[in-house]
């Protein structure tokens, strides 16, 4: 007897569920594509126990009529593939056919759908992915999938969950995604009564982040627009070239903004919502020099192209695509949001007291994705005096409250005023009613019209009038749309990097000769790095030439580093070497050299500068690309909007 066997379609769902039903996020993701499908405009998602006990999803879509309900559960069974051909061009969500007979395989599921042409509809009702029932019921147009029970019978794929709130976190997560990327249709979500995402239709996509996201954070991002380039493809058989076009939409966040993970990262393929390595590269070398190494920006983009540019067939989760030009696509993405941020150069605003927002974030756009920050935000959003721990102290006793009251005005022994025959008048009880003191004229609101529209960015450095120094380390600057504080330091840190690129791309770097070679020891690996990079070296300033054994002699320097600078900016680079070479590219390295230099030649805090050099620095901070922050990440500048200073005194 053969040892090969064809194994039964139960033990071929439980497999295939395992590609597909990673967590309750998955069975999640994989109905509301379905939904999406059906041409659904009104979505409502309801979980209980983290996904684990129930996931419930209502739409009006299409639905189904009884035979398209039977067959759906069937593996592979589809309405969105004809043939092998269609795979070049997929245009839906889903297209595999494998969901609903994955799910139901592993859980309690009930399938409620009519179509709209059916005056009734069908109930089918599956358990382990044994059929128990399927009858007709008196349905709305529509469908509605309940699975309950996830994993009921793999209790080894049930142990491997994380926590209710982790698993509620990614859900939440998930339907976010997918409402940013439909704004034309309404999204509701709920655990357990109570109500994690609800919005309404949205005529554009600033609207729906205003939703979703709230004000504050709204104020923070950077519209990209609609940016496109196109791709000529090679012609096939002699034919004429391809022309593809590619389109990016969406926003990002000034520089100022810093997340410590990628959980703010919304990348969506032709409104498929994906998680690729590519774009998110793409992303982190837009904002390379622009934040600090380790964090992230706040990215919300939609790229759209023909769908036969991009296989979607390449994850079981339809997760990670693979596109035909891939650095073309990468180089696109990166250039656009670098375009953006440098035609707008937003400015990082002074920090004020938080100012009660106008509409607050969608508590699914804020949950918590592990137990440690599910402690940390109890406080916030899940506070019940049941979850508190037995140890907790008790309320301090209330203290007497004591009411200060105005003393009662002794009233005069002799009258001097009027005569006798004068009524003398009653006089009234006392009563505690404070002195109203009427506010002059030039107390009064601040004319209007002298509030400048004008959008935060550090396009006006050029338009700002110098007004001295604090602590001689920061520029304080008065312009037309409010106060400037500049970091005097980061400030021509960033002039001084971006001219060093500039220098290094011509051939010509300004460099000072020095008086006596400076000689400096290498150990065994600095002596590797250094034969490895002594051409970088020599382009970017530094004349050097071995000197002996594992020693170097320094006869050049770039200009303006300090001759006290000099061995400590070689040791810098070296280690650079060492560290980066191995995971980056040499343009890479070459910009992190630029940096180490500017920084060592860069005006320091603590020193003084006349009008004349300030106004410099302004100006000359203004003519650089991006003067949003110094080649390490830090902000340059501080703006304190006139709106604020109005606000702070009281004069809107």
């Amino acid at each position: 007897m053969g040892r090969i066997r064809v194994l039964s379609d139960e033990v071929a769902n439980k497999i295939a569920a395992g590609e597909v039903v990673e967590r309750p996020a998955s069975v999640v993701k994989e109905l509301l594509e379905n939904a999406l499908d059906a041409g659904a405009t009104r979505l409502q998602v309801e979980i209980s126990g983290g996904g684990r006990r129930l996931i419930r999803l209502s739409d009006d879509g299409c639905g189904m009529s009884r035979d398209d309900a039977m067959l759906a559960f069937e593996r592979h069974a589809t309405s969105k593939l004809a043939s092998a051909r269609d795979l070049l061009s997929i245009s839906t969500l889903g297209f595999r056919g494998e969901a609903l007979p994955s799910i139901a395989s592993v859980s309690r599921l009930v399938l409620e759908t009519r179509a709209a042409e059916e005056l009734t509809g069908t109930r089918v009702e599956i358990a382990g992915g044994k059929m128990l029932r399927s009858q007709e019921a008196a349905l709305a147009p529509g469908t509605q999938i309940t699975v309950r029970d996830l994993f009921y019978n793999v209790p080894a794929r049930k142990k491997f969950l994380r926590s209710e709130q982790t698993e509620l976190a990614h859900i939440a997560s998930l339907v976010t995604h997918y409402s940013l990327a439909s704004p034309e249709k309404t999204f509701q979500l709920t655990s357990d009564g109570r109500e994690l995402l609800n919005v309404t239709p949205a005529e554009k996509l600033r609207e729906r982040v205003y939703q979703v996201f709230g004000s504050q954070t709204l104020e923070e991002l950077v519209d990209l627009g609609v940016r496109e380039r196109t791709f000529e493809r090679a012609p096939e058989a002699g034919g004429p070239a391809l022309v593809k076009v590619f389109r990016l939409r969406g926003f990002v966040s000034r520089p100022q903004v810093q997340k410590l993970n990628r959980n703010s990262v919304f990348l969506f393929i032709n409104r498929r919502l994906i998680r690729d390595r590519l774009l998110l590269h793409a992303i982190s070398s837009a904002y390379h020099n622009l934040i600090p190494p380790g964090t992230y920006p706040f990215a919300l983009l939609f790229l759209e192209c023909e769908p036969e540019e991009v296989d979607v067939n390449v994850h079981p989760a339809k997760t990670e695509v693979r596109f035909r030009a891939q650095s073309f696509v990468h180089d696109f993405v990166r250039d656009a949001v670098r375009e953006a941020l440098i035609e707008t150069k937003p400015v990082s605003a002074a920090p004020l007291p938080a100012a009660p927002a106008h509409f607050h974030p969608q508590p699914a756009a804020e949950l918590p994705y592990s137990e440690f920050s599910q402690r940390l935000e109890d406080g916030r959003w899940q506070a019940r005096p049941s979850e508190l721990p037995p140890s907790a102290p008790a309320a301090p006793e209330a203290l007497p409250e004591f009411t200060l009251r105005g003393t009662r005005p002794a009233e005069p022994r002799f009258d001097f005023g009027a005569g006798p025959e004068a009524a003398r008048p009653v006089a009234e009880p006392f009563e505690d009613v404070p002195l109203r003191v009427p506010i002059p004229e030039t107390h009064g609101a601040f004319p209007p019209e002298l509030v400048p529209e004008l959008l935060p960015s550090l396009a006006a450095l050029t338009d700002l009038r110098p007004l001295g120094q604090i602590h001689e380390s920061f520029i304080v600057a008065a312009g037309r749309d409010g106060l400037w504080i500049i970091d005097q330091h980061v400030a021509h840190e960033r002039i001084l990097f971006e001219k060093i690129l500039k220098q290094r791309a011509a051939g010509r770097i300004e460099t000072q000769r020095l008086l006596m070679p400076l000689i400096i020891q290498l150990t065994p690996a600095q002596q590797i790095d250094y034969d490895r990079i002594a051409d970088e070296l020599q382009a970017i300033g530094f004349e050097t030439e071995p000197f002996g054994n594992r020693t170097i002699a320094v006869k050049a320097a770039p200009a303006g580093v300090g001759a006290g600078d000099i061995e400590r900016l070689i040791y810098e680079i070296l280690e650079i070497a060492e560290r980066e070479l191995r995971r980056v590219s040499l343009d890479d390295v070459r910009r992190a050299m630029a940096a180490s230099i500017a920084c060592r030649a860069a005006i320091k805090v603590n020193m003084r500068l006349d009008e004349g050099k300030i106004a410099w620095l302004l100006q000359a901070l203004a003519a650089t690309d991006c003067p949003m922050s110094c080649p390490h990440g830090r902000p340059v500048a501080l703006r304190y909007s006139l709106r604020d200073i109005l606000r702070g005194f009281h004069r809107i």
